[in-house]
């Protein structure tokens, strides 16, 4: 049996809980919506929006650490970015779909895991799905939510091959 709320400043935690872990859920998804290709043209400042000024982004495990190791700084975080977005000739198209979330919050801070499986077309014509495993660490930061460490492991790919007369 659930027992009644009797004391309003546990319903109080609660809402905070539930609006960080829905603030954190919502920065998460901008990240990738900004990340996607086609997507918004001036991204660069708000993707530096989304991050503290010291955060961290870092590739681990044995197929990302070397490919993109760790910056450290907005700044730095999103220049790499960038060289991935349009207008770089990189991506003809790049969609990002999350699952598998966990999320926790520990008063101004948060940390997530997600499971992201990713659908991209390059502009070489090839075109394949990365499935990687997300550990996004929040920080509420002057006034907003914010990432504070981002890191990412490729767990697999699939080359995709294009269908003769599919129209996607």
């Amino acid at each position: 049996m659930i027992s009644p709320i009797s004391d309003i400043s546990l319903l109080e935690e609660r809402i905070r809980e539930l609006e960080a872990e829905s603030a954190v859920r919502h920065l998460l998804n901008r990240y990738m919506y900004l990340c996607d290709v086609p997507g918004p043209a001036a991204r660069d400042s708000a993707l530096g929006q989304l991050f503290c000024q010291d955060a961290v982004w870092q590739g681990v495990g044995s197929r990302y650490a070397v490919k993109f190791g760790r910056l450290e700084g907005r700044k730095a975080i999103v220049a790499m970015l960038m060289n991935y977005l349009p207008p770089a000739p990189h991506f003809v198209s790049n969609m990002h779909f999350l699952s598998g979330e966990q999320i926790t919050v520990d008063g101004f801070r948060a940390k997530g895991r997600w499971v992201m499986q990713q659908l991209s077309r390059y502009d070489s014509g090839q075109s394949e799905s990365i499935v990687a495993a997300l550990s996004v660490e929040f920080l509420w930061d002057a006034g907003a939510w914010r990432i504070s460490s981002f890191s990412t492991e490729r767990v697999d790919a699939y080359r995709l091959e294009n269908v003769q007369g599919a129209s996607l």
